[in-house]
């Protein structure tokens, strides 16, 4: 993607109800961001809110204080996007510099809005816990009562701004319908990338099947004692954001769907690389720090899985990239060539 001027409609850009929707849009992920925030501040601070007598975040304070160090910069850059997004100045900002962070953030967020609901749906119609009977203290239920619906508001308000951001900025390279894309949208180079991260997806949820339908092979002792209802639902969810990503980046390469949008497929790619990449870096990093017990430790299949779903991401991310640089090449050709033709005829 290229730094391209926004498209004007013919009503004007700036309409009174696309202005209010916005600046309501915006002023919700600003104000969800809050509660998140406040409360990872207070714990730096050395307050226990929402912390129980026992919980493993006490044994290490240095290492939680880093922590959430980092989350809050990653918190705050939901409002740096959120302005981004609405603001004069942003429809100035490179393409890359946008996209990036709204991808990474679609992808840590998008599967906290597709598990959390899901959780709570579990509980309502079983009456179940989800945790496991026994289990060690980690943080108290309304925390992620606050911290998850705050999630959700952000990324339903952060979704929303992008899609009318990107409709208005780059709309043009995704109209029409998939089988109405020429040759020169997708080379073999292309074709071969797509193929590789729809391979690395596939290979990825693969132990999450497993993991999903209940099966222990390769999962340390602590995550084997630990499992629930909420663990057997999120590793279902890393499933279909594999499906996601295969299913987007396999139509886009084989030019397959007759009818089917455009947008459609790079919206499922989209989504589902950045569930897995964004994902899967966040549990490797988290994996890969030494544990203090040796139950707690990684396993080599956990690491593995947790590469190839970071891997499987980026590689759909950059076979996007690169379709949709293709687009703006073939957009500016075309655009070119009836230049010549205006100037001949006159």
């Amino acid at each position: 993607m290229t730094e391209t001027a926004l498209v004007p409609t013919p009503q004007g850009l700036h309409r009174a109800p696309a202005n209010r929707l916005r600046k309501v849009l915006r002023a919700a992920a600003v104000v969800s961001c809050v509660p998140y925030v406040a409360l990872k501040i207070a714990w730096i601070a050395g307050s226990r809110a929402g912390i129980p007598e026992g919980s493993v975040i006490l044994d290490h304070p240095g290492l939680m204080a880093v922590a959430n160090s980092v989350t809050i910069l990653m918190d705050a850059t939901v409002v740096v996007l959120a302005l981004l997004l609405t603001q004069d100045w942003g429809r100035r900002v490179p393409a890359w510099l946008l996209a990036l962070p709204m991808w990474a953030a679609t992808g840590l967020l998008t599967p906290i809005m597709t598990g959390f609901p899901l959780q709570l749906l579990v509980k309502v119609f079983t009456g179940e816990n989800s945790a496991p009977s026994g289990d060690e203290p980690f943080l108290a239920d309304w925390v992620f009562s606050v911290v998850y619906t705050g999630f959700i508001v952000q990324g339903l308000a952060l979704g929303t701004l992008f899609a009318l951001y990107a409709r208005e900025r780059w709309g043009h390279l995704w109209r029409g319908a998939v089988s109405e894309l020429p040759g020169s949208a997708v080379g073999p180079r292309l074709k071969a990338a797509a193929v590789a991260a729809s391979v690395l997806a596939a290979l990825s949820a693969v132990p999450h099947v497993m993991w999903a339908a209940g099966s222990t092979t390769g999962l340390n002792q602590s995550r084997i004692e630990q499992r629930s209802a909420d663990f057997h639902l999120l590793e279902g969810t890393y499933v279909l954001f594999a499906a996601l990503t295969v299913v987007g980046v396999l139509t886009l390469a084989l030019r397959r769907g007759r009818g089917l949008a455009l947008k459609t497929p790079l919206a499922l790619a989209w989504l589902g690389s950045g569930a897995l990449g964004c994902w899967g870096a966040w549990l490797l990093a988290a994996s890969a720090m030494p544990a203090a017990d040796a139950a707690d430790q990684a396993t080599a299949l956990m690491l593995v899985t947790y590469a190839v779903q970071m891997i499987a991401g980026l590689v759909a991310l950059a076979a996007g990239t690169s379709f949709l640089r293709r687009r703006v090449r073939d957009a500016g050709v075309e655009g070119r060539g009836e230049g010549q033709i205006r100037g001949r005829a006159a």
